[in-house]
């Protein structure tokens, strides 16, 4: 499992790297997923299936990150930031 503190570089890493493809698009719907703790940051877990499995492990630290370190911080804000300019192709 990828450690948490290191999860969001992974992630903007990999969306960086290939913002088009489904990987880049789960992981970033997972990220803005995560954002919406009241909602019950309800994410089909089946998306996960768009993921490779070398990836994978990415979501599951995002989510380990969201309960250990939480979402919201500078470093979230950071990386959200340029992920939603690399998908947006800005």
């Amino acid at each position: 499992m990828i450690d948490p503190t290191t999860a969001l570089d992974q992630t903007v890493a990999a969306i960086e790297a290939a913002p088009e493809s489904a990987a880049a698009l789960t992981l970033y719907a997972l990220v803005n997923t995560l954002e919406y703790e009241r909602a019950g940051r309800l994410f089909k877990l089946a998306k996960l299936r768009d993921i490779p499995a070398e990836q994978r492990p990415i979501a599951y630290g995002l989510m380990e990150r969201s309960v250990v370190i939480g979402i919201g911080d500078d470093a979230w804000n950071e990386a959200k930031a340029r992920i939603d300019r690399a998908i947006r192709g800005v």
